[in-house]
């Protein structure tokens, strides 16, 4: 297994103008890290200049310590796989899958022996004989995962691997990369945009804005402990109150809320908590009176949106139990489920 370090990496497409900006990052041996962000962020351009595709304009990479700027794409042994699946369309499943192992120059029997390994892997076994216009999208992605797979690369790279496929089938997809990318024990960067992605198949994320690093961590640390405003945003955080800090009490607009961040220095800071642990009904601190402005029935949750003192809090409240516009309500904010942030620079 592999370990990656991105120190310093930055690429500059224009001068002066950073496609990714100092970005200083470790991945562990077989560890899968996500690299997360909206579109034009540098996800991709960070994983071309991991594969050898693209020279750094600044900075270093290394495999195990040592330095890859001086070696060619080919002799890396980080292996990509594109959005696209990008088969060869004149050469079967089976010789696409046998392209990397006969370029090392493995025996006849070996490349058979990874071919069918590989396939099996990826549930196509016998899928050797068919033309990539013979397979579904999904199929011809698994295939593509397939190759990639059979050369044993030390570092594996997805771009967007599910982006193209419909959402059952991803869901399918995805799991399969999960399971083989643990039994493989292969150090893996995946890219995309897609939060509820990024936390079902990450050991980590790293969430890449504007073409630098903004946080780091478990899926779960983005939800519960953002670094700011704009990650929060970002994972759908919709409810921030600015305030002022005083020991265990935050003082806002909609009156004084308890936390459990103590350690945070006092002083100006903003108040966030997702609509997903705001209780509705008292529960011993933190209980505010508010009005229903909008209840949305959604199936297996309803969101609802209640004014608070003249400010506005959103609810992701129990399916079982309408409610009323206008209706008088009763919020708990559970003071470990709220997260303090530095205060905008807006305010």
């Amino acid at each position: 297994m592999t370990t990656v370090v991105l120190d310093g990496l930055t690429k500059e497409y224009t001068p002066g103008v950073a496609a990714v900006a100092d970005l200083r990052l470790a991945v562990e041996a077989g560890e899968l890290l996500v690299l997360l962000g909206p579109s034009g962020c540098g996800k991709t351009t960070t994983l071309r200049l991991v594969a050898g595709l693209l020279r750094p304009t600044r900075g270093d990479l290394l495999f195990d310590g040592r330095s890859m700027l001086a070696t060619p794409p080919e002799k890396r042994g980080a292996v990509m796989v594109f959005q696209q699946h990008t088969l060869f369309p004149f050469m079967s499943v089976g010789d696409n899958v046998a392209f990397g192992l006969r370029l090392k120059g493995l025996s006849r029997a070996e490349v058979q022996a990874g071919v069918a390994g590989a396939l099996a892997a990826v549930q196509l076994a016998g899928f050797e004989s068919r033309w990539p216009d013979q397979l579904s999208g999904g199929q011809r992605q698994r295939v593509a995962l397939a190759r990639a797979l059979a050369v044993r690369p030390k570092v594996l790279l997805l771009d967007e691997p599910l982006s193209n496929l419909e959402p059952g089938l991803r869901e399918e997809v995805r799991e399969m990369i999960r399971r083989l990318q643990r039994e493989a024990g292969i150090t893996t960067l995946f890219v995309t945009h897609d939060q509820a992605e990024a936390v079902a198949v990450a050991d980590r994320i790293a969430l890449l804005i504007g073409g630098r690093l903004r946080q780091v961590g478990r899926p779960r640390s983005f939800y519960e402990r953002p670094a700011d405003a704009e990650v929060a945003r970002f994972f759908g955080g919709v409810n921030f109150l600015p305030g002022v800090k005083e020991g265990s009490v935050v003082h806002t607009g909609i009156g004084p809320l308890e936390v459990a961040q103590a350690e945070w220095p006092d002083g100006r800071v903003l108040v966030t908590i997702r609509p997903e642990a705001i209780e509705i009904g008292d529960n011993g601190h933190n209980n505010l009176p508010a009005r229903v402005r909008s209840y949305s029935y959604r199936g297996l949750l309803a969101h609802c949106s209640a004014g608070v003192n003249g400010a506005e809090l959103h609810v992701v409240a129990p399916p079982f139990r309408p409610y009323r516009e206008g209706e008088q309500i009763v919020l708990h904010l559970p003071r470990e489920r709220i997260c303090l942030l530095p205060p905008e620079e807006t305010e």
